[in-house]
């Protein structure tokens, strides 16, 4: 079966040395009566996997999605630019964030949701987590256009616009970036899989 996360590292694309909070829940909320360390780890991999990789130039895991989107919005909010970073420097950085959002909801849609979804009801077409896909790249594609007209000169970078056309996805983003995680949690996990079934999941 095709590794999808070898793409990633064909386009530079590495893994950060530990994973989020997110990808590694509570003491409370692991199971560890249930689950020795080695099975919990087994169960973990695909929340950790998620939630582990970063990009280059731009952030591939789901904490530096939040990074990459808290110094854009936040520079929305504030009406200024972080300091020292150039118009040309800060659209790039905008343009980054759609590409590799793109890119990483495209290898979950191609490879790894269709697997998941033989068990995990989260993950069938029209369901909650794909749903989602589409609500945010309806806004994502809106944000997508408009850093390309500012970046070509049709149209001037205004914050308090850019921070208008953030808002029509921002809420629904965060909220997936937290409910795929949790799905892949490995106190969820277990629910569907063996830890053979695990070690084969595309991840």
């Amino acid at each position: 079966m095709e590794q999808p996360f070898e793409k990633m590292a064909e386009e530079g694309v590495p893994k950060s040395d530990q994973p989020t909070e997110v990808a590694a829940p509570k003491l409370e909320d692991q199971c560890l009566p249930k689950l020795n360390p080695q099975e919990f780890r087994t169960y973990n991999r695909m929340a950790e996997h998620m939630d582990m990789f970063v990009g280059v130039p731009g952030p591939l895991r789901h904490e530096n999605f939040r990074q990459s989107w808290n110094l854009l919005y936040g520079a929305c909010t504030s009406g200024k630019r972080p300091a020292g970073m150039s118009i040309r420097a800060f659209l790039t950085t905008g343009q980054e964030f759609c590409h590799h959002l793109t890119m990483h909801h495209t290898i979950e849609e191609q490879h790894i949701f269709p697997v998941l979804a033989r068990k995990m009801p989260a993950f069938k077409k029209e369901l909650e987590l794909l749903t989602q896909h589409k609500q945010i790249h309806k806004g994502l594609d809106k944000f997508e256009e408009y850093l390309g007209q500012c970046r070509s000169g049709e149209r001037e970078l205004r914050l308090e616009e850019m921070k208008a056309v953030m808002e029509t996805f921002g809420k629904v983003l965060w909220e997936h970036l937290d409910d795929e995680v949790k799905e892949l949690r490995a106190e969820n996990m277990r629910k569907y899989w063996s830890a053979e079934e695990m070690r084969r999941l595309p991840m």
